[in-house]
């Protein structure tokens, strides 16, 4: 095995249901990330984005890095975390601060005046019990100007800042850090899901024009909203597949595990896709003694499409609270991503639920290597990883001072300005 670590980096997606690795690797000829290897392994010790098993969660999380290693035929000591789920809250803020003047009419923007206008936004969110991931400036405004990208060197009296701020509890970083740290790997960062989904599965002009990205997991179900290239809302509804896959083995008297195959399988989740012609046999294993029994695909795809409704219905409604009547100027599309972005008619279900045709399933763009194995909706997260923060491979030579299982006040900084320019770039 290959032990060139200084020229790769590896995203880890940690879901309730599935633990997802993609390993990139800087091409010598090219000097482009390519992937160079994937996995998927069942995940253990999960649930909606927290860790509940110390030890389960950590050993699954070493086989899914391991398997990843074997395929890319490479060693891995460190990784950059996707975090997502019920714990995640995003707020917008707005602060003002005078240019210094040094004595003139109107004063030269500085970098410290920007700094200072982003930790005002930001002060209102100091607590002991949530920890900072991104702070993403959405628009500066100097003297009542606003869409200025950046303002340093502006003349200006006045600077004013809007971000969008993400947290997580502490005590969730916290255990998932010690779970990585148990399983041998440092940590290079941490980043949240749908924010590198962004860099794997989006268009610039779909982030100018207003969009929401939508993960479709198996404990919950997370949204971004984009608009003018920043995001305005991040939410969460702790539903998703898994309550799928409990309510066909519950309507139909079958094990949870025979439900998720059959999901698997024959879910659909949009009836007019389903007729006389295509309505397939499906076969419901005997239980207790019970002779096994035949039934409809259409039947399937009844039980399943009531709850994916339910599912959009609820994060449409979580959008709509937190956007108030922003939502109403967004022209981009809907992303569906995530493992439940695979089931047939989601996307035109999800178009009767927002009354809009705008909608697609996110592929993450080609980027080489073994293709057949990431470009796929559940690979958006662990393909955005890698992308968002490539940049770890340039510096790796740079610093290495980096403690196990921990992310340093400078990592944190280094993640925060790389969003900023990610999103500075787009609005």
């Amino acid at each position: 095995m290959a032990n060139d670590r200084e020229r790769i980096i590896v995203g880890l997606d940690i879901g309730t249901s599935v633990i997802r690795v993609v390993i990139g690797e800087i091409n010598e000829s090219t000097g482009k990330l390519e992937v160079i290897g994937c996995a998927s392994k069942e995940s253990g010790g999960i649930n909606k984005g927290s860790i509940v098993n110390i030890e389960k969660a950590k050993d699954a999380i070493k086989e899914a890095i391991e398997t990843a290693e074997y395929n890319a035929s490479v060693a891995v000591s460190s990784v950059v975390l996707g975090i997502g789920g019920s714990q995640i809250e995003g707020k917008n803020s707005r602060a003002v601060v005078p240019v210094r003047s040094n004595g003139r009419t109107n004063g030269e923007i500085t970098e410290e005046d920007v700094k200072k206008v982003i930790e005002n936004a930001t002060e209102i969110l100091s607590t002991e019990y949530r920890e900072k991931l991104h702070v993403i400036p959405q628009d500066y405004i100097v003297d009542g100007t606003s869409g200025i990208k950046d303002p340093v060197h502006m003349m200006g009296t006045k600077l004013e800042v809007e971000v969008h701020i993400i947290t997580e509890a502490k005590t969730v970083l916290q255990n998932i850090r010690t779970c990585i740290s148990r399983a041998g790997y440092f940590l290079d960062g941490v980043m949240l899901n749908t924010l590198a989904q962004t860099q794997s599965v989006c268009h610039q002009d779909e982030m100018d024009l207003g969009s929401i990205l939508i993960d479709l997991g198996a404990g919950t179900t997370d949204a971004l909203v984009l608009i003018k290239g920043a995001p305005i809302s991040t939410t969460s509804v702790q539903v998703g597949g898994n309550l799928v896959t409990n309510d066909i083995s519950i309507v139909l008297g079958i094990p949870v595990a025979v439900a998720e195959k059959i999901k698997v399988e024959y879910g659909c989740c949009w009836p007019q896709l389903i007729n006389s012609s295509n309505d397939k046999e499906v076969i419901l294993p005997g239980v207790g003694g019970r002779a096994p029994e035949v039934i409809m695909q259409s039947k399937v795809c009844e039980i399943i499409q009531a709850r994916v409704a339910q599912i959009f219905t609820m994060i449409k409604a979580a959008i709509v609270k937190d956007t108030k009547d922003t939502i109403t100027q967004l022209s981009g599309n809907i992303i569906l991503t995530g493992g439940g972005a695979q089931m047939e008619g989601v996307v035109e279900l999800a178009q009767a639920i927002f009354k809009t045709s705008s909608v697609r399933i996110g592929v993450p763009e080609s980027m080489g290597g073994v293709e057949e194995e990431y470009r796929n909706p559940e690979f958006a997260t662990a393909v955005g990883l890698i992308v968002a923060n490539q940049r770890i491979i340039r510096e790796r030579g740079k610093s290495k001072k980096s403690k196990r299982g921990n992310v340093s006040t400078q990592t944190k900084n280094k993640d925060e300005n790389v969003l900023k320019k990610i999103f500075k770039s787009l609005f």
